[in-house]
């Protein structure tokens, strides 16, 4: 019985781990580039979180997100555009920012189920990335009133090739940073 509590425990060098990955997402996801044609800006956010999911696995990055949402709400300017607040969650980018703390658990779990297996990685990643766009899609067009075509063109499509390209980057990068760190000792 004891064993199975501290099992469900979290140490402290794992709180520490999960606040040092929300800063990190902090420090990225106000990153963003805006474009003309949509409300929703290129943002580095969905990088952060697929970096913090190889890093801390599904259970500890996704809270290590929603750490950082919350921060977001209080008003602190670390959501894409550095802004902050109540409002950007009801905003036309809403959809977006619940839709993240689903890929970490969905390409959490699948890094963690296929560890070494690029393939399988980089399809959570994928499954992860389809279900931010059902999301920030449907947000979109509710927020903005527009069609869910006129959504998709303007929320889905200018993102797509970028989004690859960071799937490919985080399916490259992630594990080699996963395994310096574990070399090191530090996860």
């Amino acid at each position: 019985m004891e064993e199975q509590k501290s099992k469900n425990k979290i140490s402290t060098y794992q709180m520490a781990l999960v606040a040092l990955m929300s800063a990190v997402i902090c420090i990225l996801a106000p990153l963003s580039i805006p474009i003309p044609i949509s409300a929703v800006p290129i943002s580095f956010t969905n990088l952060a979180v697929l970096f913090v999911v190889y890093i801390l696995g599904w259970k500890m990055g996704t809270l290590s997100y929603l750490i950082y949402v919350l921060i977001g709400l209080t008003g602190l300017p670390v959501f894409s555009g550095f802004e902050g607040g109540f409002g950007k969650l009801v905003g036309p980018t809403g959809g977006y920012i619940i839709g993240f703390a689903l890929l970490a658990v969905i390409s959490g779990l699948f890094i963690e189920r296929f560890p070494g297996n690029i393939f399988m990685n980089v399809v959570g990643m994928i499954i992860g990335s389809i279900v931010v766009y059902v999301f920030g899609v449907v947000w979109l067009a509710y927020q903005m009133d527009l069609t869910l075509k006129q959504a998709m063109i303007s929320g889905m499509l200018p993102y797509l090739l970028g989004d690859g390209i960071k799937i490919v980057l985080a399916a490259i990068a992630g594990p080699i940073i996963r395994k310096n760190l574990e070399r090191a000792g530090l996860v």
